[in-house]
């Protein structure tokens, strides 16, 4: 076999041109939203399930809703904030509470 010259293939090349000007994806923060039906330990367990958060911060977060009538869950992009939100909908639903979650842009 041969050694063929690099420059040889050039003309067989496509013009490729990279794109360097990639953009940040856009952030949502997603919150949770007092009711008056709601039990606090199920506020804890879904912040525990579906955001992965320890025990002593979905209590903080869970007061914040009780006391502020809504606390913030986490900040992600756009899809995994929409997954967030019917997680916990459909969580809620399953055990007839009328937990309320929505996302808003940051």
């Amino acid at each position: 076999m041969t050694e063929r010259d690099p420059e040889e293939y050039t003309d067989i090349l496509p013009d490729v041109t990279a794109e360097t000007d990639l953009e940040e994806p856009k952030l949502y923060r997603v919150i949770l939203h007092n009711d008056h039906y709601t039990t606090m330990d199920f506020v804890v367990e879904v912040l525990m399930k579906v955001f992965a958060k320890p025990a002593a911060l979905a209590t903080k977060i869970m007061l914040d809703v009780h006391r502020r009538g809504r606390g913030e869950c986490g900040v992600y992009i756009y899809d995994v904030a929409v997954s967030k939100v019917n997680q916990v909908h459909a969580m809620a639903r399953r055990r007839g509470f009328p937990l309320k979650c929505s996302y808003e842009a940051i």
